[in-house]
């Protein structure tokens, strides 16, 4: 059975898609995950047991204007729809590429399954307008008429979309990594010099304004015994290393591949994920680097988010700062974290042997199980 999975971006650094891809591929699909065009990218190739295939072309950094980005996307659209309508299920893993699920159902292919995988509250998002909101929701309650099935990544979300659309709850997927056990390693004092007796707060990630990267950074200057780690890419970098030359405390280090970044992750002693409260998407969801902190061991220090302080409240697994703006509540703070922080192991690791991948291919495999022996049973009848 053909699945495709569908991303508008150029499948370069997608972990969740990656992950769900592999797993289905193992549970016995024939998987192509098709996504759009690059500088460099090839238009096909193999990736582990699944294929890549990617229509159009769009370079963010070139293409401005609204119009060019409009083009491109009505290019993939077209494109890739005519590939899609051989498939038996399309996996849609935002609100982009449910229109290309909707074209290719309504107008190739009528007995294909649709599975939407919101990876985000996709109509509550920090950089849309209220106007924007309005007519999103509109677009997406139309189109999930045409889904067979819904996907997403908290139980805040789930509920809401349930509530929201009055369709049947979305089943939850957490953005987890694998389970692994890994040796602590020691990568960021050796590699900067810092002090063995520093405990080193980390933030991994995008590097983007209004996730709490150098508010953190504001709360723990000139703090004695600690050091800050940012670890990613994005528009903050620059700042970043400018902030480094005159900042003691302070160290940068460029993204690394999937493959060793849990080595990078645990070389720290405590997770940073201090977003600040912009929209509901933020609100109600779990970062994925939340997930990857614990799966190596470290304690978190999260903002006052719904669904991050419930979490780390109810599991007992880190430390929570309401107001990552106020200086005073984090120097009454900052002598817990340091004292208790070892406590938190404990929990942790029953945490990470709830929430890690091994866990969520179960939820994705049965989902699909049961789409494949309905499109069976419909052909079989047809």
């Amino acid at each position: 059975m053909k699945i495709a999975n569908l991303v508008f971006n150029n499948f370069t650094s997608d972990s969740r898609v990656l992950k769900e891809s592999i797993s289905l591929a193992n549970g016995g699909f024939e998987v192509e995950v098709i996504a759009h065009g690059d500088r460099g990218l090839d238009k096909f190739e193999k990736e582990k047991n699944f294929t890549i295939r990617r229509f159009s072309y769009l370079n963010r950094d070139e293409s401005k204007s609204i119009l060019s980005k409009l083009g491109a996307y009505l290019n993939y659209l077209r494109l890739s729809a005519k590939h899609c309508k051989t498939f038996d299920i399309i996996h849609c893993n935002d609100l982009d590429t449910l229109a290309l699920a909707f074209i290719v159902k309504t107008f190739y292919n009528k007995q294909i399954k649709v599975v939407y995988d919101a990876h985000e509250h996709e109509t509550e998002r920090h950089h849309q307008s209220d106007f924007d909101k309005k007519i999103l929701k509109i677009v997406e309650r139309f189109l999930l008429k045409y889904v067979d099935k819904t996907i997403t990544v908290s139980e805040p979300i789930a509920d809401e979309y349930a509530k929201l659309y009055n369709i049947e709850r979305p089943i939850v997927i957490y953005n987890t990594p694998e389970k692994i056990d890994i040796e602590k390693k020691d990568i960021f004092r050796e590699k900067f010099n810092i002090p063995k007796e520093h405990i080193i707060f980390l933030y991994q990630g995008g590097l983007q304004p209004r996730r709490g990267i150098l508010e953190f950074f504001n709360l723990i200057r000139g703090k004695e015994g600690v050091s800050y780690v940012i670890m990613g890419f994005g528009h903050l970098k620059d700042e970043i290393l400018e902030l480094t030359k005159t900042e003691s405390n302070l160290y940068f280090h460029d993204a690394v591949s999937p493959d060793v970044l849990l080595d990078y992750t645990s070389s720290a002693d405590i997770g940073v994920c201090i977003e600040e409260n912009l929209c509901k998407s933020w609100d109600m969801g779990l970062p994925n680097k939340m997930f990857e902190y614990y799966m190596v061991g470290l304690p978190i220090v999260v903002s006052g988010l719904q669904e991050l302080k419930r979490f780390v409240i109810e599991n007992q697994t880190g430390f929570v700062i309401e107001d990552i703006f106020d200086q005073e509540e984090f120097d009454r703070l900052l002598p817990t974290i340091l004292e208790k922080y070892r406590e938190k192991y404990k929990n942790i690791e029953k945490v990470k042997n709830i929430y890690n991948w091994q866990n969520q291919e179960k939820k994705l495999l049965k989902l699909y199980g049961e789409l494949a022996t309905k499109q069976t049973l419909k052909k079989a009848t047809a």
